[in-house]
């Protein structure tokens, strides 16, 4: 057995079903063991398609994905999957091969510190520098991406070191126990909640992560407090449910924002500051909060908790709730806004304008969705209406990259998700912009099996940014850019391609193509006007009492 066999056999211990990856010279050892392994490895067509898959299978399953790549070249290409993983709290391990450890001291192609070069972006890497210390360097890396806060680790595995002959075998992996918060702090989180008279719940993905979805919605039933969610805590209330004030996130003030003017307690539940900066919703450090969640409170001048409930999230919720005393309270604020809110959804639901505009366009794809159905958007303008307009019965059925939010990671994290869900419809929603960068992934999408929905917002250029340079300046550059005929590009790959041509289209297509065998993409003109009108109305938003 060498180093590379004790390597996969690590990553056996530690449950890993796939690697995603390009082979290399310098990571031919840990292939020729993959090959021996009950692990399947997912060939990719770039590193950064690789580190988005494994990013996405890990925010779907809490278990560490793991994408693997050579030295160089092809370690810089997992750099943007990588951080993402680690700032959208994703569990990660990126593997990479590296030149000898005997040229490491010396100018040596290819050669690049990869230690010193991932650190910036993972909690943790280490370089495997001894056969014998390699079952406590994958059980560290797999500990620590799992364990909140999730994120990223990097292993690097020097190809004269893959190759040394050694004995030994995988330490043993143990579950966490839960933690609980100390009662005193119920019961200092209880009496805020008795006393506040417009208390508003904020929930993030720590709640999802943390299995917290009942508690929360019993929690916020309960108590009659109403409920706003992170671009990355969609789902954790049924959107349909009373108390659910949707997303809240867009730099533009939205209606939800007159819920935190008037607030005057912030229950804070799995908010992670990385998904919404508190300096947008409590910029002059008024409202009193409520922290509960699973580690502290990370420091900012707008975000200083009355009161700090760390622990297992769901049995913290129920714990306050039965110390809390909501008899005699009118009814929040919140949950006047709820009819304003519902009432902007539903304006576009029977928009016949071509080209479609962005609220008609999610308004349809969510009638053809199902509640456990999945959608993954891309990052671009068409994130900012899918943030606001796509709605979620579950947790995890609509991921949106919004810690690090990195372009084209629709399509490779869609493939992620269809290995982790195959019953489920999958449909990765992107702009032009991001889908042509990742856009090969398709061929690996077709290859292993993986049929999902790519639906692109085409508008010929990059709409958020033109949209942020018409706001500031009055005017766009730099922005605007040709495409491909997708239909085409899409047949030429094997796939079944569409073209949208007319509003009342949309809908039968995408219900052909979700039925589909192998995976489609639907080009679909978008209208963008949409982005400055949206601008001008909020603009005029005033907020009623």
């Amino acid at each position: 057995m060498n180093t590379a066999d004790l390597l996969v056999q690590c990553l056996e211990n530690e449950g890993v079903e796939y690697v995603f990856g390009l082979p290399g010279e310098e990571n031919l050892q840990v292939l020729a063991a993959l090959e021996q392994s009950t692990i399947q490895f997912i060939t990719t067509r770039h590193e950064q398609g690789a580190a988005f898959m494994a990013d996405v299978y890990g925010r779907l399953t809490g278990k560490a994905g793991v994408c693997l790549s050579t030295l160089g070249p092809g370690a810089t290409n997992l750099i943007t999957g990588v951080a993402d993983a680690n700032l959208d709290r994703a569990p990660l391990v990126a593997i990479t091969g590296q030149v000898g450890t005997d040229r490491m001291h010396i100018e040596s192609h290819q050669y690049l510190d990869l230690v010193a070069m991932f650190a910036p972006v993972t909690k943790w890497n280490a370089q495997i520098v001894r056969p014998s210390i390699t079952p406590e360097v994958v059980r560290k890396a797999f500990k620590l991406a799992q364990s909140e806060k999730p994120g990223a680790v990097h292993i690097d595995l020097p190809e004269n070191i893959a190759a040394m002959a050694v004995e030994g075998s995988p330490l043993r992996r143990e579950e966490p126990e839960a933690t609980f918060a100390a009662y005193k702090r119920f019961n200092e989180a209880a009496a805020l909640i008795s006393h506040a008279n417009n208390p508003l719940i904020l929930v993030g993905n720590g709640a999802i992560r943390a299995n917290a979805s009942d508690a929360l919605t019993e929690f916020a039933t309960q108590l009659h407090i109403p409920v706003a969610n992170t671009f990355m805590g969609k789902g954790v209330i049924p959107y349909t449910h009373p108390m659910a004030l949707w997303a809240v996130g867009l730099q533009q003030r939205d209606f939800i924002n007159c819920g935190f003017d008037h607030t005057d307690l912030v229950i804070a539940v799995g908010y992670d500051l990385i998904e919404y900066s508190p300096k947008r919703w409590n910029h002059d450090g008024r409202i009193t909060i409520i922290h509960i969640n699973s580690t502290p409170a990370e420091i900012d001048s707008s975000y200083i908790p009355a009161v700090e409930v760390v622990g297992d999230i769901s049995d913290s919720l129920a714990e306050i709730m039965r110390r809390s005393d909501r008899g005699g309270k009118s009814e929040p604020y919140g949950i006047q806004l709820r009819h304003d809110i519902r009432a902007d959804y539903e304006h576009h639901a029977h928009d016949g304008g071509f080209p479609v505009k962005p609220q008609k366009l999610i308004y349809d794809l969510r009638q053809v969705m199902g509640p456990d159905d999945i959608a993954i958007s891309d990052v671009g303008a068409h994130k900012m209406w899918m943030a606001r307009h796509y709605h979620c019965d579950r947790p995890n059925t609509c991921l949106i990259s919004n810690g690090f939010a990195a372009m084209g990671i629709a399509i490779p994290g869609a493939i992620a998700a269809k290995l982790v869900h195959p019953e489920r419809k999958i449909v990765a929603v992107t702009g032009d912009g991001g889908f042509m960068m990742n856009c090969q992934e398709l061929e690996t999408a077709l290859r292993i099996g993986t049929a999902f929905v790519t639906l692109i917002f085409n508008d010929g250029g990059y709409g958020l940014i033109e949209w942020k340079q018409t706001i500031q300046y009055g005017h766009s550059a730099f922005v605007k850019f040709g495409n491909p005929d997708f239909v085409k590009l899409a047949e030429s790959m094997g796939l079944k391609g569409y073209r949208v041509n007319s509003t009342p289209e949309l809908i039968p297509i995408l219900q052909s193509a979700l039925e589909q065998d192998v995976p489609a993409v639907i080009d679909c003109p978008v209208d963008y006007r949409e982005n400055m009108a949206f601008t001008q109305k909020i603009g005029d938003l005033g907020c009623s009492i």
